[in-house]
C-alpha cells in the first residue's frame, strides 16, 4: 500500500483527528473516504438580463435561495 504525507496546520490536525473520532474511525479510513466523496462538476453560471438595469449579470445556481440585503449584511457582519 502505498503511503501519502502532506502538511496541515495544529488546528487542522485537530479537526480531521476530533472528526475521524466523531466517527468511530481511523484518520486513514477517514481521509479515505472523505476522498472518495464524488463532487458533482461545477456547472457553467447562466447569463440573465438585469430586469432593472437591462445589463448582462450571472443568474444564482437554481438550488440557492436569492441574494438578499439582509443575507449579505449576514454574510459581511463579522468581516473586518
Amino acid at each position: 500500500m502505498t503511503t501519502i504525507t502532506f502538511k496541515v496546520t495544529e488546528d487542522e490536525a485537530r479537526l480531521i483527528r476530533s472528526r475521524a473520532r466523531k466517527e468511530g474511525i481511523s484518520v486513514s479510513e477517514y481521509l479515505r473516504r472523505r476522498a472518495s466523496v464524488s463532487m458533482p462538476a461545477p456547472q457553467k453560471p447562466r447569463r440573465v438580463r438585469c430586469p432593472h438595469t437591462g445589463a448582462m449579470i450571472f443568474a444564482a445556481p437554481e438550488n440557492q435561495p436569492p441574494l438578499t440585503t439582509e443575507s449579505v449584511r449576514e454574510l459581511l457582519s463579522d468581516f473586518p
